[in-house]
């Protein structure tokens, strides 16, 4: 299969926004909604993590800096639960410094976004992890 920018291929894709930025938050939702994806939103990681167990999302965008449970914190508890293990979790930061980088693959993130993002940029990274879900299934 070729690399299609046919939006049809998110179609019924659960994905996750966790972001304490409304305005982060509704762009994410135009953004994806518009490509047929089924939009779960949340503010913080606690947030979030009542939310995974009821969505059980195909990918999860996660803010680093958030009150309550931040990014690191939330994709940690994420990628230890065997459940949502698989599940890609794509950190997302105002901040495109290597130790923020780092310090999310070191709990386990598949990818880093640096805000503000593009509509391009957010479903690329979603076709990107999707099809490789495709292709472990």
């Amino acid at each position: 299969m070729t690399e299609a920018t046919s939006g049809n291929d998110l179609v019924g894709k659960k994905i996750m926004i966790v972001d304490d930025s409304n305005t982060i938050r509704r762009s994410a939702e135009i953004f994806l909604a518009q490509s047929g994806c089924e939009v779960i939103l949340a503010t913080d990681g606690f947030d979030a993590m009542a939310k995974i167990i009821d969505h059980q999302p195909d990918v999860i965008f996660l803010d680093i800096v958030m009150p309550r449970l931040d990014g690191y914190q939330a994709c940690m508890l994420i990628k230890k639960n065997p459940r949502f293990h698989s599940v890609p979790v794509i950190m997302l930061s105002s901040k495109s410094g290597l130790f923020d980088r780092a310090r999310g693959r070191m709990v386990g993130s598949d990818e880093y976004l640096t805000k503000p993002f593009t509509k391009e940029g957010l479903l690329n990274t979603i076709k990107k992890h999707t099809q490789q879900q495709n292709k472990v299934a």
